[in-house]
């Protein structure tokens, strides 16, 4: 069983190629997490995580909607993290999660996929996209090989996620001042070309904005997944003046 967590397409993307490889079934995190539900999942085989990386950790979302989840059957789970870089030492606290919710951590590796995060660092070009892309692809090929392998022979998925005492700061030092500084649904804004159609309102897997008068408002709870920011069809939602110019990114399957 493979669960995913998206917001912009990258992570959506990693998990349908796996799943058509593993023939394993896709399940939307932010879609339950959306509809307020919690269920208990039931797989024979190992579950796999496929989520973006946010402040070099898994996102709070999805750590805490696991921990409201129960899982049964097969307790093996593997994570694959989308990143515009890396993904620090997100192992470390995987698996101390894996240990409160009852799974076994068997290991992670990254993906790098194109840059989403606009309201901190810019998107690249649809030429550099389809570069990254390319790379991508490959990289999911040989996650799924290496895969096969370790499932078959029992041995565990290798750590892939990079080592040494700069990514182990990146994700404790750096990832709470990430949350704290940046993590905020305030500075959004809508432009007067915003054609109402609540789009943003629909996309938002924490339901954190309302539609007041036919323009969206945000509030408490928002992720930063770049959903309604990436998603509107006329690129009408700003980020304070971080976002002005900027191209927008959204996979596309």
């Amino acid at each position: 069983m493979i669960l995913y967590f998206t917001g912009t397409g990258n992570s959506r993307y990693a998990a349908k190629v796996i799943g058509r490889a593993q023939g394993e079934e896709l399940i939307s995190m932010g879609e339950l997490m959306k509809k307020g539900e919690y269920p208990v999942f039931h797989s024979e085989t190992p579950y796999i995580i496929v989520s973006p990386v946010y402040g070099w950790r898994l996102p709070h979302v999805v750590a805490d909607f696991m921990r409201k989840c129960r899982f049964e059957g097969c307790k093996d789970v593997y994570f694959i993290l989308t990143c515009g870089d890396s993904i620090g030492d997100a192992g470390r606290y995987a698996k101390a999660l894996c240990e409160t919710v009852g799974l076994t951590y068997r290991g992670m590796a990254d993906v790098v996929m194109p840059e989403n995060y606009i309201t901190l660092f810019k998107a690249p070009s649809a030429e550099e996209e389809k570069k990254i892309m390319a790379q991508a692809d490959q990289r999911l090929q040989q996650i799924v090989t290496e895969m096969q392998a370790v499932m078959a022979d029992d041995t565990g998925m290798a750590m892939l996620n990079q080592k040494g005492a700069k990514h182990g700061l990146l994700s404790r030092i750096v990832n709470p001042c990430f949350y704290r500084l940046f993590v905020k649904g305030e500075p959004y804004w809508v432009k007067e070309s915003c054609i109402s159609c609540g789009r943003c309102a629909d996309l938002c897997p924490m339901n954190t904005i309302r539609i007041e008068e036919g323009k969206p408002v945000w509030g408490a709870g928002c992720t930063q997944c770049m959903a309604c920011i990436a998603g509107c069809p006329v690129e009408a939602i700003e980020y304070g003046k971080k976002s002005l110019g900027k191209r927008r990114y959204m996979c596309r399957d």
